[in-house]
């Protein structure tokens, strides 16, 4: 099957916004893949000091909320910043399959609110973080996506790592 990019436009999702669908869809497709071939118990390694699995996956659910937030013009509630300060701790209760189905699910709210975003807002202002640093509605989205890739690249490496999955899975 060809990459999400290549399957044609995401129902409903604004042709401006179908790069950030493509990509979170995309990103979804291999954390799924990438959390099949985790071993459970090498999910909170940290080779060579590095990021464990369990803080990638963590982050993933974590960064992409926080984003769709900034995107609606929203400052983080209480809980979002309790689940920041949370990311990467070790939690042996947690497991590969939990913690991908939760970025799953994340992606399903994104997709949502990008089907649900105006066109003509993308070029609004939106403050981000502490500091409301300058961006706007399709600057916090397409960052929401290039994260998003971002940490499953590094997720990806840190599997191959710690001794889950095959060489050259997913691509």
């Amino acid at each position: 099957m060809p990459e999400v990019w290549l399957r044609g436009p995401v129902d409903g999702v604004p042709a401006l916004l179908q790069p950030v669908a493509h990509a979170l869809l995309q990103a979804r497709e291999d954390v799924t893949a990438l959390t099949d071939e985790l071993p459970a118990d090498r999910l909170w390694d940290r080779p060579g000091g590095a990021a464990s699995a369990g803080f990638h996956l963590q982050h993933l659910a974590g960064v992409l909320d926080r984003m769709l937030t900034y995107a609606r013009g929203e400052p983080l509630s209480d809980k979002q910043l309790a689940t920041l300060a949370a990311e990467g701790a070790r939690d042996e209760a947690l497991t590969p399959a939990a913690l991908a189905d939760a970025f799953g699910d994340g992606v399903d709210a994104a997709l949502a609110q990008l089907r649900a975003t105006d066109p003509a807002t993308l070029a609004d202002a939106r403050p981000v973080g502490r500091q409301r640093l300058p961006s706007t509605v399709v600057g916090t989205l397409v960052h929401a996506a290039e994260h998003t890739q971002r940490h499953v690249g590094q997720l990806l490496v840190t599997v191959r790592v710690v001794g889950g999955g095959r060489p050259g899975r997913p691509s």
